[in-house]
């Protein structure tokens, strides 16, 4: 009986980015078609949910946790806590507009395809990035670009 539910349930590596399944590709399957495209589409905007549920809870939170504290050192550390996490909703808005770009890209058939140099940017590196917008051999000459600029 308890091999019954272990075969029901979904392996832990076939889900992938925010509960779905990895895209199975068909022999001979056009690169980015409606399927893949739509595959997308509900990968960016679960995340885009996601996000958007993280902003809601943090503004309930900060409601809530909101206090004068008579004691300096914990009003600092409360205005401290407030300080990343406000930080850490700044970068994820940001992400927020680049998921929105993305689907506007996906809606436009531009989508999956290097800005540089055109190729597919292929299924797999999409589902681990799905806002990428560069192939992995120019997203590294970028870096390494990068890294002779600044010296880092």
């Amino acid at each position: 009986m308890a091999t019954a539910k272990t075969k029901s349930k979904p392996a832990a590596s076939a889900v992938t980015l925010h509960g779905l399944a990895p895209y199975k590709e068909k022999k001979s399957e056009e690169y980015m078609n409606e399927n893949q495209r739509e595959h997308f589409k509900l990968i960016l905007k679960a995340w885009r949910r996601e996000l958007m549920e993280e902003v809601d809870r943090t503004v309930s939170h900060m409601k809530d946790e909101a206090a004068n504290f008579p004691d300096p050192a914990d009003r600092a550390t409360q205005e401290e806590e407030f300080s990343l996490e406000l930080r850490t909703r700044d970068r994820e808005r940001k992400l927020i507009k680049k998921i929105d770009k993305t689907l506007v890209r996906v809606e436009e058939d531009d989508y999956g395809f290097c800005d540089q140099c055109g190729v597919d940017i292929g299924i797999r590196r999409l589902e681990a990035r799905p806002t990428a917008d560069l192939c992995v051999d120019c997203k590294t000459l970028d870096e390494i670009k990068e890294r002779q600029i600044t010296g880092g």
